[in-house]
């Protein structure tokens, strides 16, 4: 019983599996951030009237299609793992602009989307991009 237990107790730092974790990480948080992306390329090539927040002395239009393109292009990347630490960080910098400047009056259940967002760009960030990544093909490293 107790090696059972030592068993499932156990901590598995074992490289595959962080690699696998990174993997299904880079995958899913990309994916999630697509169904943000893609809905506001719709708009923009529909010519829909674009109603979003003035950022950085940018206007509603340029704050708009800055951020469409980082969601989509930079999650692609994210998800290929190709400049994945490069990838990153415009991500991380989106986020970080929604969750303490573009929401920073509202209530925290308006900012946990963007906050969480930005705690899984911060971990791949901190541990890269992984052995399963086109970096890693390409370049050979993490």
């Amino acid at each position: 019983m107790t090696e059972l237990l030592k068993e499932m107790l156990k901590v598995n730092q074992h490289a595959p599996n962080i690699d696998l974790a990174l993997l299904f990480i880079r995958l899913a948080i990309g994916m999630l951030m697509l169904r943000h992306g893609i809905p506001k390329a719709r708009i923009i090539f529909a010519r829909e009237p674009i109603r979003f927040f003035k950022t950085f002395g940018l206007s509603e239009t340029n704050s708009f299609k800055l951020a469409a393109f980082t969601e989509i292009f930079f999650s692609i990347c994210l998800m290929l793992g190709l400049g994945t630490l490069i990838a990153v960080i415009p991500l991380l910098v989106t986020m970080a602009i929604a969750s303490f400047y573009t929401l920073r009056g509202q209530p925290f259940d308006k900012k946990e989307l963007p906050v969480l967002f930005l705690m899984f760009y911060f971990t791949i960030l901190l541990c890269g991009g992984g052995r399963f990544s086109l970096d890693y093909v390409l370049f050979g490293f993490k």
